[in-house]
């Protein structure tokens, strides 16, 4: 009981704003409109109550887990349904080692999804184990982190329809946005 159709998924988080950054760089704002996006699976650290608002001006549907730094109400971890998909959502840092996959997949196990969202390394990353697939958006914002000296920014955009989900990174290089594509199929 997902749901059905082809769906864009924004996959985002730590966006550090006011702390570590001072907004979403402006070439990933122009990509983000409404209208194209249905759905938003946030790693969370949106810190503010803006922020929010500006993912909820993007698609209506809106899900946020618990960063070390947000105060909000948010669950520290959640699973969603779309399409085929069950797909788990965690910010990461309850996650020892911080970014370890051995530790990502255990749960990922626990919660019995497909994919296995989380962040707070601020790190892009995806990689498929045992049949299932891995992503870390890193951070929109490329804010700070003590993990890595430098940090760039990332998000994720998902193409979800029927038992295929392809994910484009998009990364800001210098002044250019780059844009890799991964794809996953369920066995």
């Amino acid at each position: 009981p997902g749901i059905p159709g082809k769906m864009l998924v924004l996959v985002v988080g730590d966006f550090h704003i006011p702390h570590r950054a001072y907004s979403i760089p402006a070439k990933f704002k122009k990509l983000l409109v409404p209208g194209k996006i249905q759905h938003i699976l946030c790693t969370g650290n949106l810190v503010t109550k803006e922020t929010l608002e500006f993912l909820r001006g993007i698609a209506s549907d809106v899900h946020v887990v618990k960063g070390d730094f947000d105060e909000g109400d948010y669950p520290d971890q959640k699973v969603i349904n779309m399409g085929s998909f069950k797909i788990g959502l965690c910010h990461g840092h309850q996650i020892v080692p911080w970014g370890d996959h051995d530790s990502i997949a255990l749960m990922q196990r626990q919660l019995d999804v497909d994919i296995m969202i989380t962040g707070h390394t601020h790190q892009f990353e995806a990689w498929h184990s045992d049949g299932k697939f891995f992503v870390n958006p890193g951070s929109i914002t490329g804010a700070y982190s003590p993990l890595t000296s430098a940090t760039t920014p990332a998000f994720v955009l998902m193409d979800v329809q029927g038992s295929a989900a392809v994910t484009y990174v998009y990364q800001l290089v210098g002044d250019e946005v780059k844009v890799d594509k991964v794809e996953y199929k369920k066995a």
